[in-house]
């Protein structure tokens, strides 16, 4: 189906273009844009548009999420386990709990959270705290 509307794109003039730019964008196409590029751009997002459709089980994870659902914790990391990172020569000590984490007597939802109240600035938590993907699930 994506390699035939691709495919019809290529017959089409500047003038037919156009409604199906606004039904793709819900606005006008910018002025003095070519019907080749504009060909281009339609190509792309029908790929896009493709490329996002997801598996059951995936939708359902996201629509959980959207909902409000719970998100998942950091992988690899056990309630009652203890992060310990250095900023400027002081050792910053993060407890893991069964929701969040406990920073200085305060619960947070998220790593990044700590480290922004460490730093000053924002941070990747995961990153901040030397935890990446790989090494939390091995």
């Amino acid at each position: 189906m994506t390699a035939q509307a691709i495919e019809a794109l290529k017959d089409m003039s500047h003038a037919e273009l156009c409604p199906l730019w606004i039904d793709t964008y819900k606005t006008q196409p910018p002025k003095r844009l070519s019907a080749t590029l504009m060909r281009r751009i339609l190509a792309h997002q029908i790929q896009a548009d493709a490329k996002r459709r997801f598996p059951k089980r995936d939708q359902k994870r996201l629509m959980k999420l959207a909902r409000g659902g719970a998100r998942p914790s950091a992988p690899g990391l056990v309630a009652g386990g203890r992060l310990i990172r250095e900023w400027n020569g002081v050792a910053h000590e993060v407890e893991v709990l069964e929701k969040g984490f406990s920073w200085r007597g305060k619960t947070y939802r998220s790593l990044s959270a700590i480290a922004q109240a460490i730093t000053g600035t924002r941070w990747s938590g995961p990153r901040f705290f030397g935890i990446s993907t790989r090494e939390a699930s091995a």
